[in-house]
C-alpha cells in the first residue's frame, strides 16, 4: 500500500506502532483479556498446527530456492564424470544435506535425552544441548569442505542500522525525506488494529497452550501483563526500525517443552507423563544475554551455512507439532481402530465422529492457509477469529455436548482473581 501510494513504509510502520500501544492500553483498561477464556482448545490447536506448517513449508521453500539457483547439473558431461580432475561443486545437495543432518541430529538427540545410554545427567545434559550440537557439528562439517559454495549467516559486523545509507538510528514520525501525510498519521490505526488482533491471538494463545493443565504449572499467567509488555515495546521498536515483538508460538512451546520433566514409563507401550516443568526465569534471561552477545560473535556466527538454520527450523515446526491433539487425531485418520489409544476423545466418542471433528479442523486450516498465501494476508486475524462463533454455535448442532469436552479435553475456563494487586488468572479445568 505504502509502495503504491508513494509513502514511507518505515515511517508509516512508526504510526502504527502508536496506535498499537493505544489500543493496548484501552485493552489493558477494560480487562480485554478476559476473551480469552473463548478460545477453546479447537482455536488454540488451528493456530499452532499452522505455524508449525509455516515453519515446515518456509524450510523447504527455501531449499527449493536454492535447488533453483543452483541446479544439480545443468549439462551431463561424461567425461567430467570419470574425469577426477575436474570435480562438480554441489551446493544444492550439498545444502540438502546440511539441512537434513542437522534435523535428524537434533531430533536424535532429543530422543537419545530418555534413551538407557549413559548416566542420566550425562544424557540429559546432552538431549537438553541436542540443538546447538547439531548446529556445531554440521557447521563443522560444512567447514571442511572447501570446494563447494553454501550461502553462509549474515551478520552485521558490530551494532548498526540494516541500511545506514537511507536512514539513521532514530526515525522520524514526521517523514525522513519527504512529509508524511497526516491523513495516513489516522488511517494508520487500520492495519495497527490487524496487528494488534494477530498479536494479541498469537500471545494468549501461546500462554494457554503453555499452561495446560497437564503441565501442571505452579505460578499463574499474567495475560494483561504479557501482552502490554510485548505491544507497548514492540511499539517503541518502530521508532528505531525495529521488528515488532510477538510471543514466537513454536519457540516458546520448544522452550517449554526443554524444560518439561518427564517420568520413566515403568512397562512397555506405557506413556510418559509430565511430573514438572521447572519454571524459573534463567533460561529466558540467558537467551536474552546470548542474543545481545551475538552482535559480538561475527567472526565465528559467519561460518554458518543458512541450510544448517533450516535444519533447526525443520526440527522446531516438527516437534512443536507432537502435542498437539489435532496432528494425534489426524494421524488416526491413517490408523485402524483396532491400534488407537486410550484416550477420553478416542475411547468416549464414535470413531467416525471423531474423524468428523477432525475434518472440520482441517476445513478451517486449509482456508486459514489459502488466505494467509493470497493477497488476502491481512485477513488472516479475522478469519481465525472465527473459529470462536464456529465452535460456540455452530458445531453444537452437529456434535452433542458429551462428544464435545471428549474432544476438547482440555478446554479451559479462565477465571479471575486480584491477590495483593496482582492480576492473577487460573485455569479450571472443564469437567469431562
Amino acid at each position: 500500500f505504502c509502495s503504491s501510494n508513494g509513502l514511507e513504509y518505515i515511517v508509516g510502520r512508526v504510526w502504527i506502532g502508536f496506535w498499537m500501544i493505544l489500543l493496548v492500553l484501552v485493552v489493558v483498561a477494560f480487562e480485554g483479556s478476559f476473551l480469552v477464556r473463548f478460545l477453546s482448545r479447537y482455536t488454540q490447536e488451528i493456530f499452532s498446527f499452522l505455524i508449525s506448517l509455516i515453519f515446515i513449508f518456509e524450510t523447504f521453500s527455501k531449499l527449493v530456492t536454492i535447488f533453483k539457483q543452483h541446479p544439480l547439473k545443468r549439462d551431463y558431461n561424461v567425461k567430467a564424470d570419470f574425469d577426477p580432475s575436474e570435480p562438480e561443486p554441489n551446493t544444492a545437495l550439498l545444502s540438502l544435506i546440511l539441512m537434513a543432518g542437522t534435523f535428524f541430529l537434533a531430533f536424535f538427540l532429543r530422543k537419545f535425552k530418555n534413551s538407557a545410554f549413559l548416566p542420566g545427567k550425562v544424557r540429559r545434559l546432552i538431549g537438553d544441548f541436542g540443538v546447538p550440537i547439531s548446529i556445531f557439528i554440521m557447521a563443522l562439517a560444512d567447514f571442511f569442505i572447501k570446494d563447494t559454495y553454501t550461502q553462509k549467516l549474515s551478520v552485521p559486523k558490530g551494532l548498526e542500522v540494516t541500511n545506514s545509507t537511507a536512514r539513521g538510528w532514530f526515525i522520524n514520525p514526521m517523514g525522513l525525506h519527504e512529509k508524511f501525510p497526516i491523513w495516513m498519521m489516522f488511517a494508520s490505526v487500520v492495519p495497527a488494529l490487524l496487528v494488534f488482533i494477530l498479536i494479541f491471538l498469537e500471545t494468549q494463545i501461546t500462554t494457554l497452550i503453555v499452561s495446560k493443565p497437564e503441565r501442571k504449572l505452579v505460578k499463574g499467567s499474567g495475560f494483561h501483563l504479557d501482552l502490554l509488555l510485548i505491544v507497548a515495546m514492540g511499539g517503541l521498536a518502530a521508532l528505531f526500525g525495529m521488528p515488532w515483538l510477538s510471543a514466537t508460538t513454536v519457540r516458546t512451546i520448544t522452550h517449554a517443552n526443554a524444560l518439561t520433566v518427564m517420568s520413566k514409563a515403568s512397562s512397555p507401550g506405557e506413556k510418559s507423563q509430565i511430573l514438572e516443568v521447572k519454571e524459573q526465569r534463567i533460561s529466558s534471561l540467558l537467551v536474552a544475554v546470548l542474543i545481545g552477545v551475538s552482535i559480538l560473535m561475527e567472526p565465528i556466527l559467519k561460518y554458518i551455512p543458512l541450510a544448517v538454520l533450516f535444519g533447526i527450523f525443520l526440527y522446531m515446526g516438527v516437534t512443536s507439532l507432537f502435542g498437539i491433539q489435532l496432528f494425534d487425531r489426524i494421524l488416526l485418520l491413517l490408523m485402524p481402530p483396532k491400534y488407537h489409544p486410550d484416550e477420553p476423545y478416542v475411547t468416549r466418542v464414535k470413531t467416525w465422529r471423531m474423524h468428523l471433528f477432525t475434518f472440520t479442523q482441517i476445513i478451517v486450516l486449509v482456508l486459514l492457509w489459502v488466505v494467509k498465501s493470497t493477497p488476502a494476508s491481512l485477513a488472516l486475524p479475522f478469519v481465525l477469529i472465527l473459529t470462536v462463533p464456529l465452535r460456540r454455535f455452530l458445531l453444537p448442532r452437529i456434535f452433542r455436548d458429551i462428544e464435545l469436552k471428549c474432544l476438547d479435553a482440555d478446554d479451559a475456563v479462565v477465571t479471575f482473581e486480584e491477590e495483593e494487586g496482582t492480576d492473577v488468572y487460573n485455569e479450571v479445568q472443564m469437567p469431562s
